[in-house]
């Protein structure tokens, strides 16, 4: 007996392991890296004009750089929209005189046009791509320069947070971004930040100006969660801090542990009187590995400080839960948000989406319901993984950093649940849409009826089909209409630019 126990975990360890090397993308992929669609754009007028005016800056279809280009994105569906051209600038002025020529056609005839991309991290069809517009590549815009003071890094809107990290780690110091090294900087601190001292940004009139707490007030406001509806963000002042390496990583456990993990997450969250401003997380994620029919759970801890096992997790309900193994150990911030992206590489179709709840008990369980009963549904997506995510908004959180529009006055803890999908073939995107759609609805129905829904939507992880903007509320979403029109009378940004979410102006 005890020998054939000994088998099924040795057994049950090696797949689970074999999970997570799909996961992290390690076995062989059956799509090639420049599998591209046929429908190859024709010439426009606005791409003949911007190769005319910025012939080294401007990428044709044909070539090899344009190939590269397109082939950019962390979603395969993003890599099949093709442009009519890629504009890639290697200065502001560069991009004013884009910008200018865009609004000059775009005055003739409003439509969209062009598209905007910093790391093209976001899978929302047309976030950061046009069929047969103009994909403006901001990837030259790599600056990463600390001030004189160490209070403050100046940070190019092309970079990844690996960028960012990379440099910082070297001097002792680090920011508020990503935890993901992949993920771009722009469209993260455009959807979320409150960090930011000061943003360069070239606007519809394809003026470049800066907007900070003294200059362009308002303007400065709006950007802090209102995403590129306002202009072209060059780059970001943001404030710094002394950091050394923190202790980081992942406990891997068996499905049979969900339930406690659910209770642990619930329990960590709502603690009130014992607040550790180092500690960040727990993310708790659970994950269906469809080509191996199996569940697997994943939970992330962080800790800001070098301290193995600091007290705040020691004695959270995380750290007496059996497991497989863990990853958890003091590492750079570099190699801490790689681990992170290696969970989920580029190159497969991927769906995001996310709601917002209190941290609720019955609210929390019953969320985990709808992803497990959604399985027998999905058994048939080939390479499907199928993950539900619970992370943290605390109230500590909230308070620090500069005012923003986002609506998140809260005196309680809260929990964005959402959804990371992704599979392999595009048969299937319609199904697996409409699936992640139905579970998102679910929960925020469980939700309502048990009177712990919120408002806010974390704009970075919401679907297609979600509309961010009103869960910040009848104020701020009016604010940022009111910006909105201020800066760019015309409506570049919201007609002219099809990318992200818009603030719903109308035509």
């Amino acid at each position: 007996m005890a020998s054939t126990t000994g088998i099924t975990i040795v057994a049950t360890f090696f797949i689970i392991v074999f999970s997570l090397l799909i996961l992290r993308g390690f076995l062989p992929s059956q799509r090639t890296a420049d599998e591209k669609v046929s429908n190859v754009p024709e010439p426009t007028i606005v791409s003949t004009l911007l190769s005319a005016a910025l012939h080294e800056s401007v990428i044709l279809p044909g070539s090899f750089a344009f190939t590269k280009a397109t082939n950019s994105y962390w979603a395969k569906q993003e890599s099949e929209v093709i442009p009519a051209c890629v504009v890639r600038p290697r200065t502001t002025k560069e991009l004013s005189v884009t910008v200018k020529i865009l609004k000059q056609e775009y005055d003739k005839d409003p439509r969209g046009m062009f598209a905007v991309r910093s790391g093209g991290h976001s899978p929302v069809p047309n976030a950061a791509s046009m069929q047969g517009g103009v994909l403006i590549d901001l990837s030259l815009f790599n600056e990463v320069t600390p001030s004189e003071d160490r209070s403050s890094v100046t940070i190019g809107a092309g970079n990844r947070w690996k960028d960012v990290s990379t440099v910082l780690d070297k001097i002792g110091l680090a920011v508020v971004g990503g935890r993901n090294s992949n993920v771009g900087v722009g469209g993260l601190t455009l959807g979320v930040c409150s960090n930011v001292i000061s943003f360069e940004i070239v606007l519809a009139s394809g003026t470049v100006t800066t907007a900070s707490e003294l200059v362009n007030y308002d303007l400065w406001n709006a950007l802090k969660g209102g995403s590129n509806n306002f202009g072209i963000v060059t780059s970001f002042r943001v404030r710094a801090f002394p950091s050394t390496n923190v202790w980081s990583g992942f406990l891997y456990l068996p499905n049979s542990q969900s339930s406690k993990v659910v209770a642990a997450f619930h329990e960590f969250v709502g603690r009130t009187d014992t607040y550790d401003k180092y500690t960040a997380g727990p993310i708790a994620c659970f994950t269906y590995v469809q080509p191996l029919g199996l569940q697997v759970v994943s939970v992330n801890l962080v800790y800001t400080k070098p301290e193995k096992w600091p007290a705040c997790w020691k004695s959270s309900g995380f750290a007496s839960l059996w497991r497989f193994w863990s990853t958890c150990k003091v590492q750079s911030l570099t190699s801490a948000t790689d681990e992170l992206n290696g969970l989920n590489p580029p190159g497969r179709r991927q769906v995001l989406a996310a709601t917002t709840i209190k941290n609720d008990l019955p609210t929390l369980i019953a969320a985990h319901a709808i992803y497990r009963d959604s399985i027998e549904a999905l058994r048939g997506i080939k390479g499907l993984s199928w993950t539900f995510v619970m992370q943290p908004i605390l109230p500590e959180w909230v308070k620090i950093g500069s005012p923003n529009p986002m609506g998140l006055d809260t005196d309680e803890a809260l929990v964005i649940v959402s959804f990371t999908v992704n599979w392999e073939k595009d048969r299937d995107d319609e199904f697996v849409n409409m699936m992640t759609r139905n579970a998102v609805e679910e929960i925020e129905a469980v939700a309502a009826r048990n009177g712990t829904g919120n408002r806010y939507r974390y704009l970075n992880y919401c679907a297609k089909f979600q509309k961010p903007f009103e869960g910040y509320g009848e104020e701020n979403w009016r604010f940022l209409k009111e910006t909105s029109r201020k800066y760019d009378p015309e409506g570049l940004f919201q007609r002219g630019c099809t990318g992200g979410f818009k603030l719903g102006m109308g035509e």
